[in-house]
């Protein structure tokens, strides 16, 4: 068994992986995790270097966090997976379909995207690396969450403040901003995939453009759009019977498509 990649099981069925985002730990997953382990198994990570999981060398990228994961999933000797990937961790979920398209029986992108970073948004992650490295995590991810809510007055602002200040260290938050600046598009794994591929989006997100998810869905063989209203980019907390109820939907719809 690879070590120190903490993640929870529970449920039993058709196996259903949550990859947690950016300032995030598998906690953002415990609410929707009650009602999916009614289903299907359930395995939410906390990615390396986060929470309670081990981090992985300086320098790191997003195919080395998408390896971290499917080493757990080969020493479980799983067989199949749907995987649902929130913003980074669709990051994550794409790599891992590039890797071993074959483990797939579908997967979700949860306010993800298959591109990659613009040059002006590449230049906004260099911005983040400074400012963390001058000031530390703290001083960026208080101001940094709130407007991932449509509601600014939300209140699971302040549970999510309080998950990203415990389980993302200064030098975790470098490495990934890191690593997401740079990684490549991953647009041929959207189109090259035969199976079916659900995107969620929310109608209020400026950071990933509603526009952009229908684009990327129309290239996919068994792609299907799902726009969250009122949402920007936490549809767990702010739509979380809604989004749910698509990841379940969804996976049934895989599993049965076998």
């Amino acid at each position: 068994m690879p070590e120190k990649i903490f993640y929870t099981d529970s449920g039993k069925g058709g196996v259903l992986v949550l990859l947690h985002g950016f300032c995030e730990t598998h906690q953002v997953w415990e609410d929707s995790i009650k009602e999916y382990s009614k289903h299907f198994s359930v395995l939410a990570f906390d990615l390396p270097g986060v929470g309670k999981s081990a981090g992985l060398k300086e320098g790191f990228k997003i195919s080395d966090v998408a390896s971290s994961i499917l080493k757990v999933l080969a020493a479980l000797k799983i067989k199949k997976v749907v995987m649902a990937g929130h913003s980074l961790g669709g990051y994550v979920t794409l790599a891992a379909v590039e890797k071993q398209p074959e483990l797939f029986a579908g997967f979700a992108l949860f306010h993800s995207t298959s591109l990659a970073d613009s040059s002006e948004k590449k230049e906004s992650r260099n911005k983040v690396i400074e400012f963390v490295e001058t000031h530390g995590a703290e001083a960026f991810i208080r101001p940094f969450i709130p407007p991932l809510f449509y509601n600014k007055q939300h209140p699971a602002i302040e549970r999510l403040t309080k998950i990203a200040l415990d389980g993302t260290p200064r030098q975790t938050l470098i490495g990934y901003t890191r690593a997401m600046r740079d990684r490549p598009e991953w647009s041929n794994v959207i189109s090259l995939f035969n199976k079916p591929i659900l995107f969620i989006a929310g109608q209020r997100d400026t950071i990933i453009p509603v526009e952009s998810i229908h684009n990327q869905a129309k290239t996919a063989e068994k792609g299907e759009v799902r726009t969250l209203p009122e949402v920007v980019h936490m549809g767990m907390f702010e739509a979380p019977q809604l989004t749910t109820q698509l990841i379940i939907n969804f996976t049934h719809r895989c599993y049965s498509s076998l």
